[in-house]
């Protein structure tokens, strides 16, 4: 592996080869919603639980500081509003993203959608460029479109990741499958490293901590969460509940007491 792209993973993963990663490009898709408010205020939260790395957009890049925390800026946008949200085009170029010192970037793939074509052909030409320059690349990867009835269904999130895995991508980030054993054939069809997607906020926080336990159980090497976090009543603990989960091993339960102390 070239030394630049070794150096930027670094600071992306430990050195027990997983990470937590926070999500926070919302603002551009959803807006401001609850916990991206201040994003100072959250940045200093997840600093404080002990995040490895967190993705936001460019211009959110350049005004918060994110402490030691690896920095992925998304390259990737839509918003909700838009009369096709499923269709995400390129919002920032690599060189833009490695002046704002940027350890990663990242794209978002929804395999299936009207606009696929398109953007497969935006995630070629970006993973030529990532490898070029040496940066690490994460690809969202999700199967949403017109016939796309369950996007977690384990043939189609199998397809997706693998996907990302044959253009160039670093890391895969996509849907968990339900269970461990249909999250297993996702890692074992996929040669890159995969991370799960959080979703929209669980319902409790039991049934999102185990989804997060057997994804690792299942080979997973971390969680790229958003709104299960920053979304949170106390945020700097669910990230340290992650961190007991993702870095120590440890059960729903250990996890769980982790959140109640706070």
């Amino acid at each position: 592996m070239e030394i630049g792209k070794k150096r930027r993973l670094s600071r992306i993963f430990r050195n027990d080869g997983k990470t937590v990663i926070i999500p926070m490009d919302h603002g551009v898709s959803i807006g401001p919603v609850k916990g991206l408010v201040n994003m100072q205020w959250i940045a200093d939260k997840l600093i404080s639980g002990g995040a490895d790395a967190i993705v936001v957009h460019k211009g959110i890049a350049s005004k918060v500081n994110f402490g030691k925390m690896g920095l992925i800026i998304h390259l990737s946008g839509s918003t909700s509003l838009g009369p096709d949200p499923h269709w995400k085009v390129q919002v920032c170029s690599i060189k833009q993203a490695l002046r704002l010192g940027a350890d990663g970037i990242s794209i978002h793939v929804n395999v299936g959608s009207l606009q696929e074509p398109e953007m497969l052909k935006y995630f070629g030409k970006i993973a030529d460029e990532a490898t070029e320059y040496g940066v690490p690349l994460l690809a969202m990867m999700y199967p949403r479109g017109p016939k796309i009835q369950n996007e977690h269904d384990v043939e189609l999130v199998k397809h997706a990741a693998r996907l990302g895995a044959e253009l160039g991508a670093d890391i895969v980030k996509t849907n968990y499958t339900g269970s461990i054993k249909s999250f297993k054939e996702v890692i074992e069809s996929c040669p890159v490293p995969v991370v799960i997607a959080g979703g929209p906020k669980a319902k409790n926080e039991v049934e999102f901590l185990s989804m997060v336990y057997n994804s690792i159980e299942a080979g997973a090497v971390g969680v790229s969460i958003g709104r299960n976090v920053f979304q949170h009543e106390n945020p700097a603990a669910m990230v340290r509940a992650l961190n007991a989960i993702v870095h120590e091993n440890s059960d729903v339960e250990s996890a769980l007491k982790i959140l109640k102390e706070g």
